[in-house]
């Protein structure tokens, strides 16, 4: 049951890791990635669908995320989903394909980035911190209703706070990761 508790305590943590990841993807850079267009929504034939499964969306350059939807009438929706978005992006549609290219960020707009990214850092702490509480509480509970062993509970909790602060650590590492891409020129 202990071992139950811990095992979905892991995969929560991991799973927020996940959540952050894509948190992080989603903020513009100075380099164009494809993934930022993952929140990007396209009326087609009138369901909500993501671009990146009505087109094909690559980085051929550095700079550059060009759309080449597979059904050239989507090409508008497609267009008009992204500058709806609130990314700050400007296609361009050339009849055939959509260009987006990125300029390089100013320092001040890399700044306001930086913070950005450090919320979402501590946002996903929060929710680490929270899982924990969850197990400690669950691990009480268990000790009161189902006479579990302190020792066996308190060692438990140990656990739950070693996971805590690995898990913490990786979000760490990411947003270290995240705000260098930012800042390089």
């Amino acid at each position: 049951m202990v071992k139950d508790l811990l095992k979905r305590t892991e995969d929560s943590m991991k799973a927020t890791i996940e959540a952050t990841k894509k948190e992080f993807n989603t903020v513009r850079t100075g380099r164009a990635n494809p993934a930022l267009l993952d929140r990007v929504f396209v009326d087609y034939y009138g369901t909500p669908t993501p671009v990146t499964q009505v087109a094909t969306v690559t980085s051929p350059e550095a700079r550059l995320i060009v759309i080449q939807p597979w059904v050239k009438q989507t090409l508008g929706d497609i267009e008009r989903a992204i500058l709806k978005s609130d990314l700050g992006l400007n296609p361009t549609n050339d009849g055939s394909v959509i260009r987006i290219s990125f300029p390089p960020l100013t320092e001040e707009r890399r700044k306001d980035l930086v913070k950005i990214v450090k919320k979402i850092a501590e946002d996903m702490r929060i929710a680490i911190r929270n899982i924990r509480r969850d197990a400690n509480d669950s691990l009480k509970k268990m000790e009161k209703e189902d006479h579990v062993p302190e020792d066996e509970v308190k060692r438990a909790m140990d656990e739950v706070q070693e996971l805590t602060d690995k898990y913490i650590g990786i979000i760490d590492e990411l947003l270290e990761e995240k705000e260098k891409e930012i800042m390089e020129v």
